[in-house]
Order: structure tokens, then C-alpha cells, then sequence
């Protein structure tokens, strides 16, 4: 062992003195990092028989989940760090390999599990050396890990029909430790794929990959990993992040009520959290800061992982699960000053049930200010959304949409309370009536739903100041062409005055793979504030802002949604439609519910900003290169084929575009059905006119 260990660190020292040991940024590189302990590792790191699934943002924020390559001939896998030369050298040769093979149905990927190398700092170098594949962060080391990597420049080439790994080595024999041979001898990774490809047994390689090492500290504790307490460590993260949802009442598929019952589930929690679809949270942690932060934190993810592999010991001490006695809460907020009831409706078992859209008596004699909603779903499988809206009159039929004014409250899954920050409200009026718009889907029996709207009321003497206010960054003229994995569609709001900004909701349905959400200020700045790199249909939320972003005014909230159109999406309900607006979730939307206050306003000086904004709100939607006039190219949907049908006569000075000026004059024939100003004052999500 200890020759071994001195040839590995002399390779190092002459790897040291042929290249340096400095990032270009001046930050320690992956070859500086190494420890003598990770050195070792070289030779105790073995590749798994297996890959298990994973899902990992790459350096732009867009997440990729390896399990859905499963179609792919070959998937290859490349370790990265910033700042190593044999890495940066291999730039050329993977472009030259990915161009070989990407026709042939092989995804390229690489993994960078340097600790040292931050989100901005790997964006940074994959553009200046130009990689050509997407590079994943690995910031929790768990892919890392598994794999066994030790070094950059490690090639595995895996075989998606099996998810073995056929070969782990380097590219070829060209890159050695201070030396680069001009041709190559042996086409190591390329003989593995082609192997792969034809169905036969990759050759080894001859030599291990000369990279940089890279630091895994957690395989020097490795051993320590059964030493974690279930009692001190394990059960206090599952309680504060874990149990509120699964628990006796609550909407988790088990509940999480003593030691067995979390070691029987161990192999499935590990999964839902290395492909990151638990906990619910889907916003990136390298962009922004939230309230409520569902997210397992870097330290909980590694202390769950690892104490899962280690077989989830029990160890010693009380089971902190089994002594609290969970149980949901009736009313998660407390029994609400107003109950309400959804006017029952009978699901069937099989078929698409339309929207409905039924309406509440609202028995209040005096206005009040709400301060918070929450509704009680009775039947969790059956109801995807519930939206509201005030109706000054009852209505003699459906509760169209169009008539609504204030939302009193909403629910999609995984989001069914709204609680307004302190000294901020909506007001209810007396009389009329609520409106509901009520989406149901069948799921194999026929129940009857007869969920509960609970209302929260500011007391007569807590008059809230401030107004909260709501608007959509939405765009229902997307076309989604058939068989695209990555559709991206762009829309924006316009803020006519300052503002507060509180929260983002985006919406999309089974198509939707990511979602994004900028600030553009009006000096030119921009600032990504929101970033879904999974977008996850069956769980959707409002992201509270930690602290309201200021909006100054004639700034944008720039949305951007991508689609996977394509037979890898498994919700995909058709890869071979067109895909278009519509309220089913078979069809799509372009979707952002934001929570925002004109700095302005208070509750006795209210202001009509909000039809000011909704002048330029048709701009937003068609206005795809953000030039702030509409082009014929971009003109698409029901309302851009009727602008482009008249597109010479709107373009009064014959530039080849409609101006907002112009869009302005000929907004009043053209605009979409929508609320009055009032509409906008959502604390949940809503439509104009159409469903989540």
C-alpha cells in the first residue's frame, strides 16, 4: 500500500510542476485539491455494477434525469472541474466524439463534482472552452459517489438498456500526465461505444484516466456512515421536512410514525431524493432565497443518503417519531372565521369531466379583509384545482370567470393555504356571491367531492394597510410542435409603476419540463429570481420570496417555459400532436401567478395601476425576441392570426412591425376576455379564462 501510494503522489507532483496548481480565477484547482486520502482513492473507488436513477441541473439551470435516456443507444458520462488542464484539454475531443455519435442515438453528459466550483463559475468555463454537452452539478457528490469517480477526464459509457456501466477509463491513450500524443493508439470510449451500440462486452482500458483528483471527503468517513443516529440526526430532519405531509390525515402515501415504518421505505426515500422529486420543492438552490423553504439542505440530503446506505441503522436512544404522535391538523391554519361549502359534485370513474363552475352565496352582511384561505379537499385524487373569484351578483348559471373580481382563495396540488404577510390584505364585500372554478379528474371510481373553503379574517380593529394584489405572466398562444424534448416559449409583464414583487406560481401541465422567471430592469440589468430546472405537474406551489423584490417602474417579468414534446416525457399523453393552449391537461399553458403591492397604494388610497398594466399585456405575450413591437413571425395563436390578417393596416407607419402605439389602437377589437382591475387581486393562482 505504501508504494502504491507513493507512485500515485508522484504522478501528482509531476502533474503539479508540468501544469500549476491554480484555476484561472486564482481559486484552488481540482488537482491542487486532492488529499493524499483522495490520491488513494484512485485504486478503492470502484464503478457500480449499476447506475441508479438521478436528476441533476446542468450549468444553465435545465434539468436532466438519467432514466429518461432510456432510449438512448449508449449514454456517455465525462468528469469535469474547473481549472484542470487534462479536463480543458478534452474539450476538442468530446465535441469530435458527440459529433461521431450523437446521429446514432448516444447522449453525452459530464459531471462535475468539484466542491471548490460554484454554479457561475462551471457556466463560465464550459463556454470558454466550449464543451458542446451539457455539464451537471453535482454539489451533494451523491452521482459522484456512486460512480466511484476519482478524477476528471473519466469516460463511463453506460448501457441504457441495463443501466450497467460498460466501460470507465479515459477517452484513448493520447493524454498522459505532461504529455499529449498527437494520434491516438487505442480509442478506448469509442470502442466502448460502439460495443454498447452493437450489443457486445466493452474492452477495459489499459491504464486508469490521468485526470485531476478530485476531493470526496465523505469517502474517508465512509466508515463513519453507520455511526449516524437515527434518534439525533435522522428523525429531527424528517420531522422538520418529511412529516408534516406524511403523516396520519395528511396527503402522504405513508406516514412517517416510527422507526420501521421509515427503514421499510429507506430504498425509496434514497430514490425520490437523489432524482430530487422529494421533498416538493422544485426551485433551484442556486437561485434566490424563499420562505417556507421545503428543500432539504446540502447537510440533510448527504445525512439521509449516506445513512441509507449504511443499511439505516437503528442505534440507540428514543424513537423520536414514535413518541410524538403526529397527526394532521383538521385546519392547518387553525378552524378558520368563515367555513364554506364547495357545492358537492360526483366524479366518474372513467372519461374527461369539462371544467365546472359553480358559485357559493356569500353570507357575510359586512365586508371583511382576508388575511388568509385554505381550502379542505375531500377527495385528494380527484380534484386538481380550485379557483376563486368575487361576483358582486349571483349568477343564474355557470360562475364564468370573466364576472370575477377579487379571489377569495385557491388550491392546486401541493399548494392549498395562502396566508398574507402582516398588515396586508384583500377585501371581500357583503353580498353576492363567490365564484369556483372547479377542475376534476377521474381516477378509475366514482366519488363525490365535497371539499370546504375556510376564510381567515383580519379583526374589525386590524385594518390592513396594504393591498395585495396578483397578474399572470402568460402567454396562450404557445405552439408546441410534435416530438420536441426541449420547446422553449417566452412571455412578459410589464409594471407601470414601482412595485413590491412577493411570489411566483408557474403553471404548466403534463409537458411541461422547466420554467424560469427574470427581472429586467429598465436600465438594461437582468436578475433570474425563480428557476425550476424540473418543472413536476403533480406538485405546484407559490414561491414566497424571502424578501419582496423592489420593481422599479417600467421594468419586465420575463417567464420562459420549456416542453418536452417528445416519447422520453413518460406523462407525454401523445408525442406525434401539435400541442396548444387549452384548460385539459392533455393540452398545455404558459402559466406564472405573481403576488406583487404597488409601493403607492394603501387600503384607503387605492390606485388603478393594474389597467395600466394590462395595456401592454397582449405585447407581452406575442413579443418573443423582447424588442417591444411585434414582427408577422411572431404573431401565432387566435389573436396573432388575426393581427397578422390585418397586419398592413395596423402598421400605420409601414415598418414592418406593430409598435405598442399601434398595438394600443386596435387593442380594443382585438384584446382577450379578461377581469375588470379588480380581477388582479389574486392570493392564488388564477386564469383570465382558463384552468390549471
Amino acid at each position: 500500500m505504501t508504494t502504491a501510494r507513493i507512485s500515485v503522489l508522484g504522478l501528482l507532483a509531476g502533474a503539479s510542476l508540468l501544469y500549476g496548481c491554480a484555476s484561472d480565477n486564482g481559486a484552488p484547482s481540482a488537482l491542487a485539491s486532492g488529499s493524499a486520502a483522495a490520491a488513494m482513492e484512485t485504486a478503492s473507488a470502484p464503478a457500480p455494477a449499476t447506475v441508479d436513477n438521478f436528476m441533476l441541473a446542468d450549468q444553465t439551470l435545465m434539468g436532466h434525469e438519467l432514466y429518461r435516456l432510456a432510449d438512448a443507444k449508449a449514454i456517455v458520462i465525462i468528469t469535469q472541474a474547473n481549472g484542470c488542464p487534462i479536463s480543458r484539454s478534452l474539450a476538442p475531443a468530446v465535441r469530435e466524439l458527440k459529433a461521431k455519435y450523437e446521429a446514432q442515438g448516444v447522449e453525452f453528459l459530464m459531471l462535475n463534482s468539484a466542491l471548490q466550483d460554484s454554479r457561475e463559475a462551471i457556466a463560465k468555463e464550459a463556454e470558454e472552452f466550449d464543451f458542446g454537452v451539457p455539464v451537471l452539478l453535482d454539489s451533494n457528490q451523491l452521482v459522484g459517489e456512486q460512480l466511484g469517480v476519482t478524477r476528471t477526464g473519466e469516460f463511463y459509457v453506460i448501457d441504457p438498456k441495463t443501466w450497467k456501466v460498460a466501460y470507465r477509463g479515459p477517452l484513448d491513450d493520447r493524454f498522459d500526465y505532461g504529455t499529449q500524443k498527437a494520434k491516438a493508439t487505442h480509442t478506448w470510449a469509442a470502442d466502448a461505444i460502439d460495443a454498447v451500440i452493437a450489443g457486445r462486452p466493452a474492452l477495459a482500458a489499459a491504464k486508469p484516466s490521468p485526470g485531476c483528483l478530485i476531493d470526496f471527503p465523505e469517502r474517508a468517513r465512509r466508515a463513519q456512515h453507520a455511526q449516524i443516529s437515527y434518534a439525533k440526526d435522522v428523525a429531527p430532519i424528517l420531522e422538520a421536512k418529511c412529516v408534516s405531509c406524511h403523516q396520519p390525515g395528511s396527503i402522504g402515501p405513508f406516514s412517517m410514525t416510527s422507526y420501521e415504518m421509515v427503514k421499510g421505505f429507506s430504498p425509496m426515500i434514497r430514490e425520490v431524493i437523489r432524482t430530487d422529486r422529494m421533498p416538493p420543492w422544485n426551485a433551484d438552490p442556486h437561485v434566490g432565497k424563499f420562505e417556507d423553504d421545503k428543500s432539504l439542505t446540502k447537510a440533510e440530503i448527504k445525512t439521509l443518503v449516506h445513512w441509507i446506505e449504511a443499511g439505516a441503522p437503528r442505534g440507540d436512544g428514543p424513537d423520536p417519531l414514535a413518541i410524538a404522535k403526529h397527526e394532521a391538523p383538521e385546519w392547518p391554519l387553525g378552524t378558520p372565521d368563515l367555513i364554506l361549502d364547495v357545492p358537492a359534485y360526483t366524479i366518474p370513474a372513467s372519461g374527461v369531466v369539462d371544467y365546472q363552475r359553480p358559485h357559493i352565496v356569500n353570507p357575510l352582511k359586512e365586508g371583511k379583509w382576508i388575511k388568509a384561505s385554505t381550502f379542505k379537499v375531500d377527495q385528494r385524487q380527484a380534484v386538481h384545482h380550485f379557483l376563486t373569484g368575487y361576483l358582486k351578483e349571483i349568477p343564474d348559471g355557470p360562475a364564468v370567470e370573466s364576472k370575477w373580481g377579487s379571489s377569495v382563495g385557491g388550491y392546486a396540488v401541493g399548494s392549498e393555504s395562502v396566508l398574507w404577510p402582516t398588515n396586508v390584505g384583500t377585501y371581500l364585500p357583503p353580498g353576492g356571491a363567490i365564484g369556483i372554478q372547479a377542475h376534476y379528474t377521474p381516477f378509475g371510481k366514482e366519488v363525490t367531492d365535497k371539499s370546504k373553503l375556510g376564510i381567515y379574517f383580519y379583526k374589525d380593529n386590524e385594518k390592513p394597510g396594504l393591498v395585495m394584489r396578483g397578474a399572470v405572466v402568460i402567454d396562450n398562444t404557445i405552439v408546441i410542435p410534435p416530438g420536441e424534448a426541449r420547446h422553449k416559449e417566452v412571455a412578459y409583464l410589464e409594471f407601470p409603476k414601482e412595485a413590491l414583487l412577493y411570489s411566483a406560481f408557474p403553471h404548466a401541465h403534463y409537458r411541461g419540463y422547466a420554467s424560469d422567471l427574470w427581472l429586467h430592469y429598465p436600465d438594461g440589468k437582468k436578475e433570474l429570481i425563480l428557476s425550476l430546472p424540473r418543472y413536476d405537474f403533480n406538485w405546484q406551489r407559490d414561491y414566497v420570496f424571502e424578501k419582496p423584490i423592489p420593481v422599479p417602474a417600467g421594468s419586465r417579468l420575463v417567464a420562459h417555459y420549456w416542453y418536452d414534446n417528445s416519447k422520453r416525457n413518460p406523462a407525454n399523453p401523445d408525442p406525434t400532436k401539435e400541442v396548444y393552449w387549452g384548460d385539459q391537461s392533455w393540452e398545455e399553458m404558459f402559466f406564472t401567478n405573481v403576488r406583487y403591492r404597488w409601493v403607492d397604494e394603501t387600503a384607503s388610497n387605492p390606485v388603478n395601476y393594474d389597467e395600466l398594466m394590462n395595456q401592454t399585456r397582449m405585447l407581452g405575450m406575442l413579443d418573443d425576441d423582447l424588442d417591444g413591437k411585434l414582427q408577422k413571425a411572431e404573431l401565432k395563436g387566435q389573436i396573432g392570426q388575426r393581427l397578422a390578417a390585418n397586419f398592413e393596416r395596423i402598421d400605420q407607419n409601414a415598418n414592418g412591425a406593430i409598435d405598442r402605439e399601434e398595438l394600443a389602437a386596435v387593442q380594443k377589437m382585438f384584446a382577450p376576455r379578461r377581469r375588470d382591475s379588480q380581477t388582479a387581486q389574486q392570493p392564488a393562482p388564477a386564469k383570465p379564462s382558463g384552468g390549471r
